[in-house]
């Protein structure tokens, strides 16, 4: 196992409620953890994978931060945490993800750019996630996803039930969302 590096704990106010925030150091990638105190003893938990483009910069090309948007005000009200989890565009990178954009922009869906990059469909690990899981105490939750893998990755927790999170399709993510759906197995 690697080296994992804590930070201390600080509050952290955001427009959706007042979290809790510990970052999690695992070589050079830092995931964070947001939470409500006290966690609720079967806390609603989401792991949101990194997406610069749909969480920091509003892209709608697919439907990444609205998912981060809307679980922080579902965790704000019900009690849980988010975990951020830094790997980008499915663990290939912000350089290459760029580069599937573009290829994407060529008519192929973004199961077919990574994969012509080199790269499975998804590239994800979850060790990271059940160790902020376990530093926690957490081994019951609900999981706010639409992805079967987070589902089948975690190991080490109950998960005593899946909440969907779906967003509304526009014209620039209804391919993406029906490749998510068709080719990768998401629950939408």
């Amino acid at each position: 196992m690697k080296k994992i590096d804590i930070s201390e704990i600080a509050t952290l106010p955001t427009r959706y409620g007042t979290f809790r925030i510990q970052a999690f150091k695992e070589g050079c990638r830092e995931h964070l953890a947001l939470f409500s105190e006290p966690l609720p003893e079967l806390p609603l938990v989401r792991v949101h994978s990194e997406c610069l483009t749909g969480d920091a910069l509003g892209s709608v090309k697919c439907d990444c931060g609205e998912q981060l948007e809307a679980a922080l005000e579902r965790i704000a009200s019900e009690g849980g945490m988010l975990i951020y989890h830094r790997q980008e565009g499915r663990n290939i990178g912000l350089l290459n993800k760029v580069n599937a954009y573009a290829l994407q922009d060529q008519g192929l869906d973004t199961v077919a750019a990574n994969h012509q990059l080199g790269f499975a469909a998804d590239e994800r690990t979850y060790e990271i996630v059940e160790t902020i899981l376990e530093h926690f105490g957490i081994t019951r939750m609900r999981l706010l996803t639409n992805n079967p893998k987070k589902i089948e990755s975690l190991h080490n927790v109950e998960i005593v039930e899946r909440i969907p999170l779906v967003i509304e399709a526009n014209p620039h993510n209804e391919k993406y969302l029906r490749t998510k759906k068709e080719r990768m197995g998401h629950l939408l």
